[in-house]
């Protein structure tokens, strides 16, 4: 499947619109709009905030630093490092209505002079050699044929010692992948390794494995406080699903059952370009 193609999966046309009507309906002054207002729909991704808190503490960043967000979604992760970190942050995603979001988003919370979002494909970076102290990537790779490609690009941009973060959700050994998902609707532009494959294919563009990090129990865990908080409170107003489309109940649950089941695995490596 074309970048235009996956592109046009996650675009919706409307999304800024739709998130901004989702933050008033829940009763949040959107005239007013605080960086934690976000935080229960900016993180695409399993266990949400806390999954980019362990991924950011992993990098052990400083204020000095510049770092890549490779596939920066409508921004989260990344204005989470910056307000975290002090740091500076530069992130690139396929999706044109993403960035868009990202920065009218980033600007409604006063935080655009740290970061930055460009539309350009993790493949193909457009920046120079050895420019970032860091980089990382969430729940990106599964919509990427060409991983070489991609952790080549990521390697290329780093300094020497410069950290790589990569979580992502890989494919398991209990059968085939239930779709729709977040990332595919019917599999088609789905593009999972095991871990050990993915683990190769870092290792094969020059990256020095550090950690590697099952997170199935992790994730497990979350989706039991997710539903104990369904049936005390009913469904929540604000979440990620907000950016999945009509379909995203049915995404949830698969997503939940392909992990649950071991068709899936969300994993975390930690790799450092020598």
């Amino acid at each position: 499947m074309s970048s235009n193609e996956v592109e046009k999966h996650y675009s919706r046309g409307d999304l800024y619109q739709v998130i901004m009507d989702a933050l008033s309906g829940a009763g949040i002054d959107i005239a007013n709009l605080q960086p934690e207002d976000l935080e229960p729909i900016e993180h695409f991704h399993g266990r949400g905030v806390a999954a980019t808190a362990d991924l950011a503490a992993s990098l052990a960043l400083s204020p000095s630093d510049e770092v890549l967000d490779i596939g920066s979604g409508i921004g989260g992760p990344a204005r989470y490092i910056v307000r975290s970190f002090g740091c500076r942050v530069v992130g690139i995603d396929l999706t044109a209505e993403f960035c868009d979001v990202a920065r009218r988003l980033t600007d409604a919370v006063g935080l655009s002079g740290k970061v930055e979002f460009q539309q350009a494909s993790a493949t193909d970076l457009p920046f120079d050699d050895g420019r970032f102290h860091a980089a990382y990537s969430q729940n990106v790779s599964m919509n990427i044929a060409d991983k070489a490609a991609m952790f080549g690009e990521a390697h290329r941009v780093l300094r020497p010692g410069g950290s790589f973060a990569l979580s992502e959700i890989a494919l398991g050994d209990g059968g085939p992948v239930i779709y729709p998902t977040p990332w595919s609707e019917d599999g088609v532009h789905s593009h999972l390794l095991t871990e050990s494959e993915t683990v190769e294919a870092l290792r094969q563009s020059g990256f020095e494995i550090v950690s590697v990090q099952d997170n199935v129990s992790a994730t497990g865990q979350f989706l039991d406080a997710q539903r104990e908080a369904v049936a005390r409170d009913g469904a929540p107003k604000l979440g990620p699903f907000i950016l999945m489309g009509d379909n995203a109940k049915e995404k949830g649950r698969n997503t939940a059952q392909n992990i649950e089941e071991g068709r899936a695995r969300p994993i975390e490596i930690l790799c450092r370009r020598a």
